[in-house]
């Protein structure tokens, strides 16, 4: 069983608990990052470029002139590629960029990143993310107090039975560039891997520990 200390948002430990290895402490699975990922930002493509083909532009129905005795080529439209304020050919049009990637892959993937961070003492484990009020200096005092900088990714499920996070800790959390705030249900690959730690409530660990153990 993979080892933590639950810490205080103070920094002070409070007890050491054992997560599952298989979830915090399993083999990193590099490869596994390169596809999960790509299908994830894949999944966040628009892919709602549109361009009309020469019969969705208006107008064009009469032939612009006749068909001999001009001295020019010969023209059956004036929406032709070609013309100016004609169609465009080969564009763009709306499709679907997601990729389908198996399940046991983003599980595996979740699996590695989480104890990559374990590996490398950038994932705490924190008694709760519980705040008071709606300030942003509690989160700012909260993170020189664990010593940690940089990209930060907070992991609560104190909010309600929809497995949301604390709305004042969310708030609190928006107004700083570098700290994002998920639920449990909602961390996957790319956000753990984009952010340098990783800080999760013990009730989050948990959750995530069962999840993926499954």
């Amino acid at each position: 069983m993979a080892t933590f200390d639950v810490l205080s948002l103070k920094g002070e430990k409070l007890r050491t608990i054992e997560l599952a290895d298989e979830v915090f402490g399993a083999e990193v699975k590099h490869y596994l990052f390169w596809e999960v990922v790509k299908s994830q930002l894949a999944g966040r493509r628009s892919g709602s470029a549109n361009t009309k083909t020469r019969s969705e532009v208006s107008g064009g129905g009469k032939k612009p002139y006749r068909q001999k005795g001009t001295g020019r080529a010969r023209q059956g439209s004036t929406r032709s590629y070609h013309w100016v304020g004609g169609g465009t050919y080969g564009g763009p049009k709306p499709r679907d960029w997601s990729e389908d990637t198996p399940r046991k892959v983003k599980r595996g993937a979740l699996r590695s990143a989480l104890s990559l961070r374990a590996n490398e003492k950038k994932l705490v484990i924190v008694d709760n993310l519980t705040l008071d009020a709606i300030k942003t200096k509690n989160v700012v005092g909260m993170l020189s107090a664990l010593k940690l900088g940089g990209k930060t990714l907070l992991v609560d499920k104190s909010g309600d039975d929809q497995n949301h996070a604390a709305e004042n800790l969310v708030l609190s959390a928006r107004n700083l560039p570098d700290v994002n705030v998920l639920p449990p249900g909602g961390l996957n690959v790319y956000d753990v891997l984009r952010h340098e730690h990783v800080i999760l409530t013990e009730q989050a660990a948990r959750w995530i520990e069962g999840a993926l153990s499954r």
